[in-house]
Order: C-alpha cells, then structure tokens, then sequence
C-alpha cells in the first residue's frame, strides 16, 4: 500500500515538474494575429504575454477604431494563446496521472 502511495506521490512531483517545464517552453512559443486588414498586427507568447505591437499609422488618426482594433485582435489572439496553453499543459497533465480509482476525469 505505502509503496503504491510512494509512487504516486514520486509521479505527480515528477508530472508537476513536467507542468513548470511546459510552462517556461510556452514562453518561447509565438502567436501571431492581426486584423483582417493587417493594419494591426501583434505578438504573444502562448502564456499570454504580449511581445510585440504593430500599428499602421492610418489607425494613429482614428482614436475609437485602433481601440476597436485593440480589443478585436488582442481577444482573438489571447484566445489562440489559450487554446496552445491548455492543450500543451493538458497533455503533461494526462500522461503523467497516476490510475487511481474515480480520478479518470483526465482520461
């Protein structure tokens, strides 16, 4: 019995190990996004951290359309960010869970 518990134990510090590892590659993953028209264009790590801001000056004239264009480009790409982040750390998550009884919610 303890050395079942062990073993776990040994798994889930290993597979926590695992999530911190993925956590700091997800740093070094870029997302892409921009405007339909390409006149704002950004860049964001998969953990969400924004890298980089494009803006075409034709947007510097109009105050409530690069808001606009903020707020559209940087959801859609928080969102895409998102999805990378959840699928990669979902992933450590399922291989590294232990079998135990009633917990196959990761399965």
């Amino acid at each position: 019995m303890f050395g079942d518990l062990a073993g776990m134990m040994g798994k889930l510090k290993e597979t926590q190990q695992k999530v911190e590892e993925t956590k700091a590659r997800l740093n070094s993953v870029l997302v892409d996004e921009q405007s339909n028209d390409g006149l704002l264009k950004l860049t964001l790590t998969a953990n969400r951290t924004i890298k980089a801001i494009t803006i075409d000056d034709s947007l510097l004239e109009d105050k409530e359309q690069l808001e606009d264009y903020l707020i559209l480009t940087l959801n859609k790409a928080i969102e895409k960010a998102t999805q990378i982040n959840e699928a990669e750390l979902a992933a450590v998550a399922k291989d590294g869970m232990p079998s135990i009884p009633g917990m196959d919610m990761f399965k």
